[in-house]
């Protein structure tokens, strides 16, 4: 993961916001009661505590807020004492912190809103693509499943999870540039109307590349490269093992273990073993072989049907 992505993904979590705010307002406490007593130096502490309180606990009940920023005030006027300690001074610094509290939580929710609705675009997207052939349905949201799946048992932060997710409801947006005629015929395609079709991930690329965050968040990278290979035969690129981003090589083997389980217009779907079994056989060649191994382990005798079932 870049460093960028990395930084975004603890921004958009409020875990780690919570985590700030215990550490910072247990750091202005410890400093003002024992080791600097009344120290007015540290009131900053407590700004910052109420900062990441409304961040860190955006979705909790507003009373619990007030509740906790009256904790934090009171420890700030209790602890960093002066001349001017009065009700008053305590009822001013309980408003302000309020109000900064309030401000903080406000800008989260707003952040949550706009992840929510970009993920609501993506389903409408891919909805919009999958309407166009009966037989791939609910072919985005069955690799998106799956896709996230190997993601979490690759113990992957989970905005990565929410982006894998994004990139494969999209993966193959590409298609809606496909005739149909050529997508949906049932006899085997030409050489012709096949380079047609090896031509959607470039396709759905150049339809999505101006949405600034699917441009740096690794969800272009998986509409344009979920079919290159491991060993390099793969297309549009011809990329080769590691070269091939993460986010991609995860939804490949997604995508082609759905795309044998359901039925197409030209075939039924294939048995779950069989298809079990061509994910390990093409390991090291179409797919990442330690994706694979993950991917594997996902269906031991307890879940291995469960998992399709729930598509």
């Amino acid at each position: 993961m870049s460093k960028k992505n990395f930084f975004s993904s603890h921004l958009y979590n409020p875990l780690y916001f919570r985590y700030c705010f215990y550490f910072v307002f247990s750091l202005a406490v410890i400093l003002n009661s024992i080791i600097i007593h009344g120290g007015s130096n540290f009131y900053i502490l407590y700004i910052f505590s109420v900062i990441f309180l409304g961040i860190g606990f955006y979705d909790k009940p507003l009373w619990f807020l007030i509740l906790l920023t009256f904790i934090i005030v009171t420890c700030r006027f209790f602890l960093i004492t002066d001349s001017t300690s009065t009700f008053g001074v305590f009822l001013i610094h309980f408003l302000t912190y309020l109000i900064i509290m309030l401000i903080s939580t406000g800008l989260m929710k707003y952040v949550q809103k706009v992840e929510e609705d970009n993920l609501e675009l993506t389903i409408a997207l891919a909805n919009a693509l999958d309407s166009r052939d009966h037989y791939t349905l609910h072919h985005s949201e069955n690799v998106a499943k799956y896709s996230v799946q190997i993601a979490r048992k690759l113990n992957l932060p989970n905005l990565s999870c929410e982006i894998i997710r994004k990139g494969a409801l999209l993966h193959d947006i590409g298609k809606i540039g496909i005739p149909e005629n050529i997508l949906t015929k049932q006899d085997k395609l030409t050489d012709e109307e096949y380079e047609i079709i090896k031509n959607h991930p470039i396709l759905g690329h150049n339809m999505i590349k101006h949405i600034v965050n699917f441009h740096k968040n690794g969800v272009l990278d998986i509409v344009l490269y979920h079919h290159e290979r491991y060993d390099g035969n793969g297309y549009p690129m011809g990329l080769k093992g590691k070269q091939i981003p993460l986010f991609a090589r995860i939804v490949a083997i997604a995508d082609s273990f759905d795309a044998m389980t359901t039925k197409r217009v030209y075939r039924d779907e294939l048995d779950l073993e069989y298809a079990i079994n061509e994910i390990r056989k093409n390991k090291g060649k179409q797919f990442d072989p330690e994706l694979v191994e993950v991917f594997l382990s996902l269906f031991d005798q307890n879940n291995l049907n469960s998992n399709k079932e729930q598509t």
